[in-house]
């Protein structure tokens, strides 16, 4: 039998958050430097917007009190209210600068424990109160926010305070672990078993677990476990009927998988509360190297070879010339692939060496004159992989002064096979190109990277920046966001690939899923939450499932 320990808890000094924008309160950008950068767009304002105090933004009065039993876990504070009213997406923070908080939530419930979560949804379904489950809010998507009707009143269920890693089984490499314990928190926790979750999407200091399991994130790996589907053994899931808790197992073949049902549920079915998950040994040995080529479908011809070989490297990151200049790893019309690779136990120097030669047979040429030198202590890292890694990191602030600036500067994301591909590519530049110069008047710019890579096809990540007009911003790029999701749709590609469903991608998942599934999906809806309270319009309509309908009577936890 496997031993269980107790993970010992880590302290960390958390960032204070940014209520309107993007992580960290104190690495936003300066007025000073919203203006340099956008100087660099032309027809960018030449002044940007201030962001408001929050204790001066209008909030609709709460339409709710809380009940007695609940009172001590809730929140109508401003603050609480402003920063769970919308997730982290370019029309989040736009409307965030503008003080339009019109769909704040009357209440913001902070539960300590999965019993809260409990009698929280007892309450809500015989209130018709709607509760938005929330992990750290960095929803791209339209995610935690609630755009229906008021209803009874509306909640936001801020699942930070389930934080803990309740169980490490070091013989078989799993962790049971809450839903509301953020990516940092949960290496800490990890770390000092040798262990790791190895789960790294660009949120991983804002995001949480569950937020993680409930969107079908993708991570750190560019191949093999690139979803956090891969990495989960079982699930809890609070639902308004009762606690649905899946078996742990390394596999099974016993009828459609429980927790296939919950994974991407978006908060739709129930609350995830927590889940074990596999973990891994630590890396020791690391290595990487990139790669210049002076032809992007050469270097697209590179990436499907590698994703072919069965070399499965750790990070393959493709960036277009646009993609390349932007994050200041190369001009001149040059694309850059970064290979990385990692090992807890072997060298990792050869299986570098076989992906390089891969890279070169199509025409790559190593970046700065080096295929990458892994150090002695497996830390090997090449000046581009470097420089892009960093530019990673910092884009979502620099998002956020260009939205300051009335510049368009929004992604998205999807997936398509490897047949597929170059059309695509080139669709999103030349059809999406011209949406963008007739809604904007001006050039603009679309970038692409590929995020993660499959033997299939792989998962082009795109970027759009252009000049906006003050006050049309948002209007503005909803017309571009619904011309590239047509797009997409035209050359079969996935309306996301791990940014989630959530109410922006509604109108092209509805298009995308098979009607039969969608009735199938609804009807778990209906007997799950019979009550319709849980984030409705998200995934499907949004109506309650039997107006008027009494709850029936639920179980505690522990029955």
């Amino acid at each position: 039998m496997a031993e269980i320990t107790p993970a010992a808890p880590a302290a960390r000094t958390r960032p204070r958050r940014s209520w309107w924008g993007w992580g960290a309160e104190d690495r936003a950008l300066p007025d000073s430097e919203c203006v340099a950068l956008g100087a660099l767009v032309p027809g960018a304002a030449d002044t940007p917007l201030p962001v408001p105090d929050v204790r001066s933004v209008e909030l609709p009065k709460p339409r709710i009190s809380p009940p007695a039993s609940l009172a001590h876990l809730m929140s109508d504070a401003p603050q609480d209210r402003a920063s769970h009213t919308y997730g982290k997406a370019y029309r989040d923070v736009v409307r965030a600068l503008r003080g339009e908080l019109g769909a704040a939530p009357d209440q913001v419930v902070y539960p300590r424990g999965e019993q809260d979560v409990v009698d929280v949804l007892d309450w809500a379904a015989g209130a018709d109160v709607v509760v938005v489950p929330y992990g750290a809010g960095s929803s791209v998507v339209g995610g935690v926010e609630y755009r229906g009707d008021r209803r009874g009143g509306v909640v936001s269920l801020d699942l930070a305070g389930l934080d803990r890693v309740l169980d490490i089984d070091t013989v078989g490499r799993a962790a049971r672990i809450q839903a509301g314990v953020l990516g940092p928190d949960l290496e800490a926790r990890l770390r000092p078993h040798g262990l790791t979750l190895r789960h790294f999407p660009q949120s991983f200091e804002f995001s949480t677990l569950g937020g993680w399991l409930a969107t079908r994130a993708g991570g750190h790996y560019a191949t093999l476990l690139t979803h956090i589907d891969d990495l989960t053994q079982s699930l809890r899931v609070v639902t308004p009927v009762g606690v649905n808790e899946s078996l742990r197992v390394p596999g099974s073949g016993a009828g459609p998988s429980p927790d296939r049902l919950f994974l991407g549920s978006e908060g739709t079915l129930g609350v995830i509360t927590e889940a074990w998950m596999r973990l891994q040994d630590r890396p020791r040995h690391k290595a990487s190297a990139s790669f210049v080529f002076g032809d992007f479908k050469a270097a697209a011809a590179a990436v499907r070879a590698i994703a072919q070989s069965g070399l499965n490297p750790a990070n393959c990151r493709l960036l277009d010339p646009g993609e390349a200049a932007l994050a200041g790893v190369a001009g001149g019309g040059r694309s850059v692939l970064v290979l990385g690779v990692e090992s807890a136990h072997f060298p990792v120097d050869d299986r570098l060496a076989e992906l390089a030669t891969l890279a070169r047979d199509h025409g790559g040429s190593p970046a700065g004159g080096t295929a990458g030198r892994p150090s002695a202590g497996g830390a090997g890292d090449d000046s581009a992989a470097g420089a892009w890694r960093s530019a990673f990191l910092r884009m979502p602030y620099l998002r956020d002064a260009l939205a300051r600036m009335s510049v368009i500067s929004e992604t998205f994301e999807t997936a398509c096979t490897w047949g597929r591909a170059d059309a695509l590519y080139e669709a999103v530049h030349w059809d999406l190109g011209a949406v963008v110069r007739e809604v904007t008047g001006a050039e603009g710019m679309i970038n692409c990277r590929f995020t993660h890579v499959y033997p299939d096809g792989p998962a082009p990540y795109f970027t759009v920046i252009a000049a906006a007009r003050r006050g049309s911003e948002l209007a503005m790029w909803d017309e571009i966001k619904a011309a590239a999701m047509e797009v997409l749709g035209a050359h079969g590609a996935t309306v996301t690939h791990h940014h989630a469903v959530g109410r922006d991608h509604r109108p092209g998942y509805d298009r995308q899923r098979p009607e039969p599934f969608a009735r199938a999906l609804r009807a778990a809806k209906g007997a799950l939450d019979p009550a319709g309270i849980l984030n409705p319009g998200v995934l499907f309509d949004g109506e309650r499932s039997r107006a008027g309908r009494t709850p029936p009577a639920r179980r505690g936890q522990n029955e």
